[in-house]
């Protein structure tokens, strides 16, 4: 059995003082909102084929497409940078950003993209990742373009997998992959505003939302948009992931 292995593998061009840089430039590094999700087996062949037209909303929404990946990817990792279980998962702080960058290019290009949606800014300052029902597990090409990421730590990852695996929602629903805001975004409300279309396609169609997060700071941004948490693992001695659920809400009826 090959587990998902959320957190991708390091790009060739590794840059060990990405850190220092960001922090001598002023640059905040914080937690994104959430971590990605891990799966087993090949699952469902479903992709996302609803019509494109969905409107964008404020903060100039837009979906993404391939030609996003290059930008997408470094932002990204910079907004995951710091986030409690990636640092669990890459604990070299010298290799992380390279890392990530190349995880979210195989998350973009062979997962998400072709099999969901990607919600973005014009400005490329933010990004949410969404699968629709029977698409949230990875195929197993993306699980082998991912294992290579964690080199010493990937038991530690096929353990997390693995639990993750065996408590994801079972039935219909969207699951939330991703979102992530530049750090110097962060607190303004896009990460809110990126969510939006998936929460509000999940109302239209009456199913919920699904995701997980890892960190304190993320839970209480989905917590304010309706989400629960449902249980919270804590695998080896690594830091909590919340497992969160939001349910579908109604439309208010129409005055007869």
């Amino acid at each position: 059995m090959l587990w998902n292995l959320v957190f991708r593998e390091r790009e060739v061009e590794a840059n060990p003082t990405r850190t220092r840089e960001l922090r001598s430039a002023g640059r905040r590094v914080a937690p994104p909102a959430i971590v990605l999700g891990m799966s087993t087996g090949e699952g469902a062949q479903t992709v996302d084929r609803e019509a494109s037209s969905v409107p964008p909303i404020e903060r100039g929404l837009r979906r993404a497409d391939a030609k996003d990946i290059q930008s997408l990817k470094t932002m990204l990792a910079e907004a995951f940078f710091e986030d409690p279980v990636l640092s669990w998962l890459m604990p070299n702080d010298a290799t992380r950003h390279a890392r990530l960058r190349r995880y979210f290019g195989i998350e973009l290009r062979h997962y998400a993209l072709p099999r969901g949606r990607v919600w973005t800014t014009e400005d490329l300052t933010g990004a949410a990742l969404s699968l629709p029902p029977k698409a949230w597990r990875a195929p197993t090409r993306v699980t082998l373009l991912e294992g290579s990421a964690f080199i010493t730590h990937l038991p530690r990852a096929a353990r997390l997998g693995g639990a993750m695996e065996w408590r994801h929602l079972h039935g219909p629903h969207y699951y939330v992959r991703d979102v992530g805001v530049l750090p110097d975004m962060q607190g303004q409300g896009l990460g809110s505003a990126l969510l939006r279309p998936t929460l509000d396609r999940c109302d239209r169609e009456g199913l919920p939302a699904y995701l997980e997060a890892s960190s304190e700071r993320s839970a209480a941004l989905y917590e304010r948009l309706g989400f629960r948490v449902t249980r919270e693992l804590r695998i080896g001695g690594g830091p909590p992931l919340r497992l969160m659920l939001r349910s579908p809400e109604r439309a208010p009826a129409a005055a007869t």
